[in-house]
């Protein structure tokens, strides 16, 4: 007998198998081959093109051998993965090339394709699954290979330094992982979702739900940098190469929202409204410790680690709507804030080339290089949520699925936030347009391609938000 695969699920097999493709090929070329590259874009590129094609459904999920489920929120977190994935091969190409702020030249190019994918795989996982089993394991997936990727410079120190605080406080997050899955079966009796959920209905109140309810959003508090298990991020994205910040930021925290929006409106949709003060109190203290601490940092990729320390507060504020709302608020902002973010990363590699990756590197850049300064400014203003880009209407729909439910207390305050968040974009933005340049700073150069996606990024942010169709097509055509 034939065995044909669905149409649905051949973008999750092409992804399992092409890591394995990219690496092989380094068995058949030469070390500076270009096979491994143009191999990785025509893969990322026909796994994203096949995603796209795959028709929504209302939600109305279907099941490859029973336990592997794909619906509209997984294909769209698919799509925002795989985004996530190209931009960060691209971003990482000049890398393989020259070292950059000081930190050596990568190698191994196939390999570092290869830990994206995986770690992409696991995010596809996480929104597949239908027991408790494949969705630790497909979290794990999504998380070991990001270990690898911020010591991939073997010889730069804070690399290694990094990775090691990373991996440490990552096996204990696994830890409390282990716990909560282990107290919800405790609890349940069952791995599988919809009979957790059964079991939830009939003991809202019984005390191992709530241990395990604890254990689990500790552990995934260190994969969304929640407060307080936010203290790894600014190290490990200071020691971490540009290109792993960047895929790290966008990639690693799509996945682990992810992970709470299947697990808060599925096996646990029968407790959401007792869970959502201490939902709350994690949103709110999040974004304001995230806020804070980007107020006094000069390095660009330190900075950007508060920023999405208080980004994730922002998205936590969403999972207290209604799930319609809450999935679709989330799915249009991860999509605006990957290319928000890695707008901002490409320009600050492009700095990292020629300069420090600091604030001072930015000074005068107005003048050297105005058409960089105009997609910095568009990146940080997008990310500040100002209108009419589109992190903007990102913000906006995050909130309005907060204040749905009555949470007008907590919209307030991450209103006020916002206003402290605008305070330290502006500081970026003042120093590529304000501030006079140093003479010693050297000229900045611009490839074809970095330039190429530089104003396509730029493009999107704007147009995401100035073009009304678009935004209908995400919250009038995806029905969750």
């Amino acid at each position: 007998m034939n065995f044909i695969l669905p149409n649905f699920i051949i973008p999750d097999a092409l992804l399992l198998l092409f890591p394995f493709l990219v690496i092989g090929s380094r068995l058949f070329c030469s070390y500076r081959s270009p096979i491994p590259w143009r191999l990785a874009n025509i893969g990322f590129i026909v796994i994203f093109v096949l995603l796209n094609f795959i028709p929504l459904t209302n939600n109305i999920g279907k099941f490859f051998i029973c336990n592997w489920k794909i619906d509209d929120f997984g294909v769209l977190i698919r799509e925002v993965l795989m985004l996530s994935a190209m931009l960060g091969m691209w971003l990482s190409k000049d890398y393989f090339e020259h070292g950059a702020d000081g930190k050596p030249q990568m190698h191994q190019f196939a390999e570092f394709t290869g830990a994206i994918a995986f770690a992409t795989f696991g995010g596809f996982t996480i929104v597949s699954a239908c027991d408790m089993l494949t969705f630790f394991l497909g979290l794990e997936i999504a998380t070991i290979p990001m270990y690898a990727l911020t010591a991939w410079n073997k010889k730069d120190q804070m690399g290694s330094e990094a990775a090691t605080k990373y991996i440490m406080m990552g096996s204990v997050a696994t830890a409390f992982e282990l716990f909560g899955f282990s107290y919800l079966y405790g609890f349940s009796g069952s791995i599988y979702f919809n009979e957790i959920r059964t079991a939830v209905e009939a003991g809202t109140s019984n005390p191992l739900l709530w241990v395990a309810i604890l254990f689990l959003f500790c552990g995934i508090g260190f994969k969304l940098t929640l407060f307080p298990f936010y203290t790894w991020a600014p190290d490990v994205y200071e020691g971490a190469p540009t290109p792993v910040t960047a895929v790290l930021s966008v990639t690693s925290k799509t996945a682990a929202i992810a992970f709470l929006v299947v697990l808060v409106f599925g096996p646990l949709s029968p407790v959401q409204e007792q869970m959502a003060p201490f939902i709350a109190l994690l949103a709110g203290t999040t974004l304001f410790v995230g806020n804070l601490g980007a107020l006094k940092q000069t390095r660009l990729r330190r900075f950007m680690a508060y920023s999405s320390i208080a980004q994730a507060g922002y998205i936590m504020i969403a999972l207290l709507g209604p799930i319609e709302m809450a999935r679709t608020a989330i799915i249009y902002y991860l999509f605006i804030y990957a290319v928000s973010n890695y707008l901002a990363f490409f320009i600050f590699g492009i700095i990292g080339h020629h300069r420090e990756e600091t604030f001072n590197s930015l000074r005068g850049l107005s003048q050297q290089n105005p058409a960089l300064a105009i997609a910095l400014a568009i990146s940080m203003f997008s990310l500040a949520g100002i209108p009419p880009l589109a992190g903007f209407f990102g913000k906006f729909h995050l909130f309005f699925a907060g204040a749905t439910t009555g949470h007008y207390m907590l919209v307030g305050f991450a209103v006020l936030n916002n206003v402290i968040a605008l305070y330290y974009y502006l500081q970026l933005i003042k120093s590529a347009w304000i501030d006079e340049p140093e003479d010693h700073l050297s000229p900045l150069r611009l490839t074809k391609r970095q330039r190429t996606i530089i104003i396509a990024l730029s493009a999107a942010v704007v147009l995401l938000g100035v073009l009304p169709f678009l935004s209908n097509n995400i919250f009038g055509g995806f029905t969750f």
